[in-house]
């Protein structure tokens, strides 16, 4: 999926086992070669454009004043416009990759404690906000893409179109990458992710061609075997044939569907009332969850507070969708094609 959300940076050789420099961390990716030419251009890339920001800004316009939580910080693009849009917000950024997390820091300078920063994966809001005594927050912002540099830096390892390691780890300290999958999954396990995380309607010829060709050892390879396995007018329409696959595979790496509904539950709780959870989501498996959990906020009541002069029935409404999913606008599709796929959908709590 290309799409921005958070920039994450592993940098290793290509082959079966990438999981070999796990756990090494920024300092030991500072020593290892080439990584001052890629740290500048990892620094350059954050520049680019966060998807719907403008969208995003004014969703966060009626909010009450107070925290609001950047729960997939990335490249800190939607949270720098909002930051400078807003001056009554603060924002609670969280990302699991150390250098977004290194980037936002280098903001001090221009928001200072305005913009808090916190490494660790956003299925924690509610642990990192009671780190830091916050109660409520006016909002929350889920970015549920990947960014361009991931994309772009071939040794991130999601991209499709240049060979690269089998990784995809947006958390360099975790076990599993997509070697593991790639080449370690059965067939039945292996078409079960690519059908269930991209809609690919071809997961399990897919499956089956990545099975049969293995060891696969870089992305470039497994871009190949997955080509080679759609049908031939198939592949001449909706843009590179292993996007799909590869979308699919980081969703399984980074455990990104089972973590969702969890994380927007808590995000939805903690809001005051007047705030608002706001979700960028770019692709069907995404979207059903946001929109499920989304519905299910909708539907609770809360108890009016007893007063003699209310029925005793009388209830609340919890949350209000705020409108329909909203797509980029043509300009910006334009400026920005990787951002087609993009939905977002506001939630706005209205009961206490």
């Amino acid at each position: 999926m290309d799409s921005p959300n958070s920039a994450r940076f592993h940098l290793v050789d290509p082959g079966r086992h990438p999981g070999n420099t796990v756990g090494r961390g920024t300092a030991a990716l500072r020593k290892a070669p080439k990584c001052e030419f890629i740290m500048s251009t990892l620094r350059e890339s954050f520049g680019h454009d966060p998807v719907m920001v403008d969208e995003i800004v004014d969703t966060f316009a009626p909010v009450p004043h107070g925290v609001v939580v950047d729960a997939t910080l990335g490249g800190a693009g939607h949270t720098a416009k909002l930051l400078e849009r807003y001056e009554w917000m603060t924002i609670l950024g969280i990302d699991r990759d150390a250098m977004a997390i290194e980037h936002a820091r280098s903001l001090a300078s221009r928001f200072g404690e305005r913009l808090m920063v916190q490494q660790g994966a956003f299925d924690r809001i509610p642990e990192y906000l009671a780190a830091r005594g916050i109660e409520r927050i006016s909002g929350a912002l889920f970015d549920l893409g990947i960014s361009s540099p991931q994309v772009d830096l071939a040794e991130r390892g999601f991209s499709y179109r240049s060979a690269g390691p089998l990784d995809m780890r947006m958390d360099t300290t975790q076990r599993l990458s997509a070697d593991d999958v790639v080449n370690g999954y059965d067939v039945d396990r292996l078409s079960d992710v690519i059908r269930q995380h991209s809609d690919e309607r071809f997961a399990r010829r897919i499956a089956q061609a990545i099975v049969a060709a293995r060891p696969i050892r870089d992305t470039a390879e497994l871009a190949a075997v997955v080509a080679a396995a759609i049908p031939a007018p198939a592949r001449r329409t909706g843009g590179n044939p292993a996007k799909r696959t590869f979308q699919a595979i980081r969703i399984e790496v980074n455990n990104e569907l089972n973590m969702l509904p969890g994380a927007l539950e808590d995000a939805i709780n903690a809001t005051a009332v007047g705030g608002r959870v706001a979700v960028l989501s770019y692709h069907s498996g995404e979207d059903r969850i946001v929109k499920s959990v989304f519905a299910a906020a909708e539907s609770r009541r809360q108890s009016a507070e007893a007063s003699p002069f209310l029925h005793p029935s009388s209830e609340r409404t919890f949350a209000r969708r705020v409108r329909a999913a909203k797509r980029p606008s043509n300009v910006e599709l334009n400026r920005n094609p990787r951002a087609a796929s993009a939905r977002l959908r506001v939630l706005e709590r209205v009961g206490a």
